[in-house]
């Protein structure tokens, strides 16, 4: 799957046909691949908006092999995104980048059943001026992390700088390292996951790997530390699929610590959500070409777990 953003109009995604497939009808094939319910996906079927080539497709089509198909997902409408007093932890700020360390619980933009408290609502009390990029739902976004993922981000404060970013982060000059605890202990001391990843057809709010049909995802790790039944892991993105490193340790049989979606299990330790921390992030500033590198400091939980798994108490 690709994904394209146009910056006036709307969002087009581009849509490859698995074998596996072929002869699904185009509404209930395309909520699947895009995450949304059949009745939207229906509603952009009525709309014209999917299409194979310049042919308009109708939501009873029956995809096929090998065939692209395209959906143009227009703008979201217009909400007013309240700016609220929200503490921030910011470790660097200048007027082109702000770069935060969010914490786990927090979710980074206004969605439904999370339209306050998100890091865009903090952003806009405290900065004011934000890229409009992303619209006014997403304004100086870009990069996600998930709600229950801590850890580094870098937001744009105005359009240049949005642009600069998404490129070098698209070109992988932008290098963004993650440290995770997981269940097991790792064969290998370090690897490469290369696979492709698409939504699990079976429940559209998570991803996992398939042989076709999907997008490339490839994840570097390396064991930082060996506890038995666990391990301290260090992940580095090559790209930037959604939940991929969770699918990609999860794919190798070692799932996250905590990880509600994709290691559903109880664990010894007190923790909301699974360990995963954006520790590093390293990229050129947009504007003075200066090569920057920042790290944000492991939250409280994932480190009482490392002290925990260090004297032996699990």
């Amino acid at each position: 799957m690709e994904f394209i953003t146009d910056r006036n109009t709307e969002e087009i995604e581009k849509v490859v046909v698995a074998e596996a497939d072929a002869g699904q009808r185009a509404d209930i094939y395309l909520a699947v691949q895009l995450g949304v319910s059949r009745s939207n996906m229906q509603k952009l079927l009525d709309e014209g908006r999917v299409s194979r080539g310049t042919k308009v497709l109708k939501a009873n089509y029956k995809v096929r092999t090998g065939e692209e198909l395209t959906i143009a997902i227009p703008e979201p409408e217009s909400l007013e995104v309240q700016p609220e007093d929200i503490p921030l932890d910011i470790i660097f700020e200048d007027k082109d980048v702000v770069v935060v360390n969010k914490p786990r619980g927090m979710v980074v933009h206004p969605a439904p059943g999370n339209y306050t408290g998100t890091l865009v609502n903090a952003l806009l009390y405290h900065c004011k001026n934000l890229s409009g990029i992303n619209s006014v739902i997403r304004p100086g976004i870009v990069h996600r992390l998930d709600k229950d993922t801590s850890g580094i981000m870098i937001v744009a404060k105005n359009d240049a700088a949005h642009i600069s970013l998404s490129e070098q982060i698209q070109s992988k000059s932008a290098h963004r390292s993650y440290l995770a605890i997981v269940r097991g202990n790792l064969k290998t001391d370090s690897g490469t996951v290369a696979t492709q990843i698409a939504r699990d057809k079976n429940d559209r709010k998570k991803m996992t790997v398939v042989k076709e049909g999907g997008r490339d995802a490839v994840t570097d790790y390396e064991v930082l530390e060996r506890f038995g039944r666990f391990s301290v892991v260090r992940c580095q993105l090559r790209t930037g699929r959604t939940h991929q490193i969770r699918v990609h340790m999860e794919y190798l049989g070692y799932p996250l610590v905590g990880d509600p979606k994709y290691s559903p299990l109880k664990v010894p330790f007190a923790i909301n959500g699974q360990a995963l921390h954006s520790q590093e992030l390293e990229f050129t500033h947009p504007r003075t070409g200066e090569r920057l590198r920042f790290e944000a400091p492991l939250p409280e939980d994932m480190q009482k777990i490392i002290t925990r798994l260090r004297n032996g108490q699990f």
